[in-house]
């Protein structure tokens, strides 16, 4: 049987329900903002992350290709940081405002600003405008390709919400928008995308599937209840099967990336580093799946962020591999 989370009282205390305990929204945040901030998931940050890492992985790939970081490198790292956390705000935004009707519908989703009255549909448009004019403001400082890129992202990003009401495999959708970073920021880099950007985007997409399946397991019975589709409900019992199958895919492609982008390089260390940037990632998911309980959604949560730390082991060997 299902067992049920144990999450804070969002009703009296005004938080969301699947928020880490003690987050800087609930405790320090001006009272004002904390509507505004929930909507954006600042109060969880591990979203921000996972389109982050993506973005990270390109600057230091590309970087490491040809052959060490630069002040330009730099200021990528930071920006797409920023842009990260302004680009997932204005996505969530997005989402909750397509959503409301079925969030209010859900346990763990019926304490966000939209469905719980925090804030007006049309202040979460206001909202999701105001940041992602910010984010424009950054993106307008890579190459012109970079732009184009981001200009094109809206699309995904206008479409995923979307996704869940007319496919069983929504998580395509998210990987394909949660990755683009990959793809935006190897042409902020050099202005070109390479077989091994592609390949980079490409493994993050299989790797959303890992583990916004493992995520989409925490609501399975109420997304039934409502027609919701993911592939947590077209898997079922046979997610962990699936799953093994996105780890292998994941590694596969990583792999592929960083042969792409280092093997011709003049010494072989900088490759058999990234390689066993790889090889921690892989040994990470599979620890993930060693530890997975569909039934428990506490089980799935605490394992959809860890996936952090999964991928900062690729970022970090990446990046020590352009010092060699």
């Amino acid at each position: 049987m299902t067992q049920t989370p144990q999450f804070p009282e969002p009703e009296r205390a005004g938080v969301v329900a699947d928020a880490p305990r003690g987050n800087w929204v609930d405790t320090i945040a001006p009272g004002w903002s904390r509507p505004y901030l929930r909507l954006s998931r600042a109060d969880r940050p591990i979203g921000t992350w996972l389109l982050w890492l993506p973005c990270l992985w390109a600057v230091a790939l590309a970087a490491a290709s040809q052959g060490g970081f630069t002040w330009h490198d730099l200021w990528l790292v930071i920006s797409s940081g920023i842009g990260a956390f302004l680009m997932r705000g204005a996505g969530c935004t997005w989402n909750d405002f397509t959503d409301r009707a079925f969030d209010a519908a859900v346990a763990r989703t019926k304490s966000r600003p939209l469905p719980s009255g925090q804030v007006t549909p049309r202040q979460a448009l206001v909202w999701m405008a105001v940041q992602a004019a910010l984010a424009a403001l950054i993106l307008f400082s890579y190459t012109w390709l970079a732009i184009g890129l981001g200009m094109a992202s809206l699309a995904l990003v206008a479409v995923y919400p979307f996704a869940k009401r007319f496919t069983w495999w929504p998580q395509v959708f998210l990987g394909l928008a949660f990755n683009w970073g990959a793809l935006l920021m190897w042409a902020a880099q050099d202005g070109t995308i390479p077989p091994a950007a592609l390949a980079l985007y490409a493994a993050g997409i299989v790797w959303t599937l890992f583990y916004d399946t493992i995520y989409a397991h925490q609501d399975t019975e109420d997304d039934a209840l409502i027609g919701v589709k993911s592939t947590a409900r077209l898997f079922a019992d046979q997610s962990p099967r699936w799953l093994a199958g996105f780890l292998v895919g994941a590694v596969a492609l990583l792999v592929l990336a960083v042969t792409f982008a280092l093997l011709d390089r003049p010494s072989p260390f900088p490759l058999i580093v990234a390689l066993l940037g790889v090889m921690a990632f892989g040994w990470h998911l599979f620890g993930q799946l060693r530890q997975l309980d569909i039934t428990d959604p506490d089980n799935c949560l605490r394992l959809f962020r860890s996936n952090r730390d999964a991928g900062l082991r690729v970022a970090l060997f990446l990046a020590a591999s352009t010092t060699l």
